[in-house]
């Protein structure tokens, strides 16, 4: 039997292995101390604080302008009716201001002084207003003034008119409510200096500093290719969709023959979505848009429609109202490829023989958009018959090509020229009001399926029911689709109420609204219609600090009638 030696040493410990076991610790040592240094550099950086406020938090550069406004976006989630909210909900909101300088803001008196040792000013001279001193001064009192909105970015000031003016820009949106889309103010700032010391005198009204108001460049709308633009891209790199700004929806133009013979086209004809709901439209026309970019197709486009009689004055269909009446169709373009069908037809006339342009029409709106993506041929003509409901554009989307073709909701937004009108009508009531949807006409006659809902909004039940919302005296807007706002008159015993036909100077003869859609309409004036009433309205509502709806918050009627209130909640 083998006796295992008394002095038995393990192999680490053999004295032929001394230079492994070093190395193995010099190793382990180095790896310590290589850990601990990144771990001091680390802390380091994070509790560096520099001095360019600039390179801090939006936070932090708001504590350099002021102590007392918060000057950046606080996120929201509201599910919106247009594209323009489901943009903005992607949108990380940045604050942009000047460079730091050697200057102390002055509370005591509104003023700016500076530390310079060196201020000898000719006070005849015209200010400055590219000044960085100049330029805080004013993001500051605008800051401290519109306190009810949160500033995403403020423009380089311009000079006025006057030596001792100047004019700024800033885009914005109001800080309660549910709408997220961002507007555009520009005021008119008047500035006293007395000596070394500055000071804002007055802020000009909405609007009033026009000097700027941004300029659109020279764009002759070509399309070379047909290649959408990645949207309304900002210095920021993200898009901004905001109302205030000059439009430019003219139509695109064709950049010449060879641009137009190399791309593929889509176009839908016939069928019976006209004259129907703005809801159905877009419901249809969202498909057909939404199957062109499956395709990798431009959509060929009808620019005008058919406004339901539920919206029109005359009680009866109307035609040829034009689609930029309703929606933004700057940023369709530039998002999408569309093309109106007017030029388009135009163009195919003039080339198709001779570059022997083929055509393939598909009648079944059953052939799925699958199908077609082995179609060749220049321009695809889906065809509707006269059998409804079979030939509503929808249907191309339905069934399992609904999960195939997405509806690109997010390229319709709302009008800029109504967006316009929201915005100037929130300015001058400061975007600090509450705000009350009161739903009655045809549904407050109709008992049958709403009974309760004529008691539940008149004056005495609203006042009743409103007393524990809203504050005594306090703004409130009322939307509202009831004729005689009159109707409505106790409640100025309480609040003092707004209408939208309070501010009717903004789509009267003398008015840029009126002159824009003119233009767009060959000269011949735009009726300010109930669905842009309804549109306006709405955006009004969803900006208010408290949104008291009719449904839910002052009737128990269902919103669709007796009996609907579930079927509606799932």
């Amino acid at each position: 039997m083998l006796r295992r030696p008394v002095s038995y040493r393990t192999r680490s410990s053999r004295p032929e292995n001394p230079g492994k076991n070093s190395l193995h610790m010099i190793a382990n040592i180095c790896l310590t101390i290589f850990v601990i240094g990144a771990l001091v550099v680390t802390i380091i950086a994070a509790a560096y604080e520099p001095d360019d406020p600039l390179f801090q938090s939006p936070t932090k550069i708001t504590t350099f302008l002021t102590s007392i406004s918060n000057s950046t976006f606080q996120s929201n989630n509201t599910v919106s009716r247009t594209g323009e909210d489901l943009m903005a909900a992607k949108q990380t909101a940045l604050a942009t201001f000047g460079s730091g300088t050697d200057a102390a803001v002055t509370k005591e008196t509104n003023s700016y002084e500076t530390s310079s040792s060196e201020c000898e000013v000719d006070p005849k001279e015209p200010l400055d207003c590219k000044d960085p001193e100049v330029f805080q001064l004013m993001m500051q009192k605008a800051i401290e003034r519109f306190k009810d909105i949160h500033f995403n970015r403020f423009g380089k000031p311009t000079p006025g008119p006057e030596g001792n003016t100047c004019d700024m820009a800033w885009r914005f949106r109001p800080k309660q409510g549910k709408a997220t889309g961002f507007n555009k103010d520009y005021r008119r700032f008047v500035i006293n200096r007395d000596n070394c010391t500055l000071s804002v005198v007055s802020i000009g009204e909405y609007h009033s500093g026009v000097n700027a108001r941004k300029k659109k460049k020279k764009n002759k709308n070509k399309i070379p290719g047909y290649e959408p633009a990645s949207g309304l891209q900002d210095q920021g790199g993200f898009s901004l969709p905001a109302a205030g700004e000059m439009v430019n929806d003219s139509l695109p133009v064709v950049e010449s023959e060879r641009a137009f013979i190399h791309r593929k086209y889509l176009i839908y004809a016939g069928g019976a979505d006209r004259c129907k709901s703005m809801k159905h439209y877009l419901w249809s026309f969202l498909c057909a848009l939404g199957e062109a970019q499956y395709l990798k197709r431009t959509l060929v486009m009808d620019m005008t429609l058919c406004l339901s009689s539920v919206y029109t004055s005359s009680n009866q269909d109307e035609e040829g109202k034009d689609f930029r009446f309703y929606f933004d169709f700057e940023h369709l373009k530039q998002a999408a490829s569309v093309l109106d069908q007017d030029q388009f037809w135009q163009l195919w006339d003039k080339w198709q023989r001779k570059d022997k342009l083929s055509l393939y029409v598909v009648e079944d709106f059953r052939v799925s958009p699958k199908k077609l993506t082995e179609v060749k041929h220049s321009l695809i003509m889906r065809k509707f018959g006269f059998v409804e409901p079979d030939n509503f554009w929808y249907r191309v989307c339905e069934g399992e090509t609904g999960s195939v073709v997405q509806r690109p909701w997010d390229l319709i937004r709302k009008s800029r020229r109504l967006m316009d009108l929201v915005a100037a009508i929130g300015s001058k009531l400061n975007w600090d009001y509450d705000s009350v949807h009161i739903v009655r006409g045809e549904k407050a006659r109709n008992r049958d399926l709403w009974p309760n809902l004529a008691q539940d909004t008149s004056p005495d039940a609203l006042l009743s029911t409103l007393q524990n919302k809203i504050k005594d005296g306090r703004d409130v807007y009322i939307a509202t689709n009831e004729a005689e706002t009159s109707f409505f008159e106790p409640l100025k015993h309480k609040y003092t109420t707004h209408f939208l036909n309070d501010y009717k100077e903004l789509w009267d003869q003398s008015s840029e609204w009126y002159s824009d859609t003119a233009k767009l309409n060959n000269g011949a004036p735009v009726e300010f219609d109930d669905y842009m009433r309804a549109s306006v309205d709405a955006e009004l509502f969803l900006r208010g600090k408290k949104q008291i709806e009719t449904f839910n918050d002052l009737t128990n009627d269902c919103k669709d009638g007796v009996n609907t209130c579930n079927a509606a909640a799932i």
